[in-house]
């Protein structure tokens, strides 16, 4: 069973893979950031919006998106409905 979080915007993200989320304040954040869409290992689910938080995925790709980190790890520890399953 895999849970599907809500990343912002319509967009989820397997929850089971993600290995930490980060704010893209630092500057080696920015720069990890710009390394991954020179690489297309980057993700954006931002949706033109500012991107407030960087998701990083078990395989090495990276997904930006416009909610802050605190929300996103709220959905992925919480039970409030903004997480679903969904078995293979």
């Amino acid at each position: 069973m895999r849970y599907i979080i809500n990343i912002g915007y319509g967009n989820m993200v397997n929850a089971d893979k993600v290995i930490s989320i980060i704010k893209p304040d630092a500057a080696p954040v920015k720069r990890l950031i710009q390394q991954a869409k020179d690489n297309g290992s980057a993700l954006d689910a931002t949706c033109g919006r500012k991107t407030k938080s960087v998701i990083v995925i078990e395989n090495g790709l990276i997904v930006l998106s416009a909610l802050l980190p605190e929300t996103i790890a709220q959905r992925i520890n919480s039970n409030d409905g903004m997480r679903g399953e969904y078995n293979e």
